[in-house]
């Protein structure tokens, strides 16, 4: 297992694996690279109930220290309908299902070329 410095893509590669393995779903990832400041990828997935999205958040930072992220931030956990993880140049971004719809990232995104977590494009 490698630790130390990460790609902002190998960062946003075990980020999904994480959400995958902790069965997020409607994983959307969205290569900011050419379009904002603040982070290189922005990840957005949904869970099924708060609790579920406070256990992914929990179980993605501690996955991310272990190897070697020790500056992973979460914020919204103490109500977890909407959890942000600032993993530095990937920001996650963690709904209940009625909330993401309510927000709508992704659209607010349209411009950006999404991806889901697979590397297959999603159409605007």
């Amino acid at each position: 297992m490698k630790k130390g410095r990460y790609s902002p893509s190998e960062i946003k590669t075990l980020i999904e694996q994480s959400l995958d393995a902790d069965k997020a779903f409607d994983i959307v990832t969205i290569d900011l690279n050419k379009d904002a400041a603040f982070a290189d990828y922005m990840i957005i997935a949904s869970g099924t109930s708060s609790r579920h999205i406070s256990a992914i958040a929990e179980k993605m930072k501690e996955r991310l220290s272990v190897r070697g992220l020790k500056e992973v931030r979460l914020e919204g956990v103490s109500q977890s309908d909407w959890v942000v993880v600032d993993a530095g140049d990937v920001v996650v971004h963690l709904f209940r299902p009625e909330v993401r719809e309510f927000y709508n990232m992704e659209k607010m995104w349209c411009a950006v070329q999404t991806h889901d977590a697979v590397g297959r494009q999603i159409p605007a």
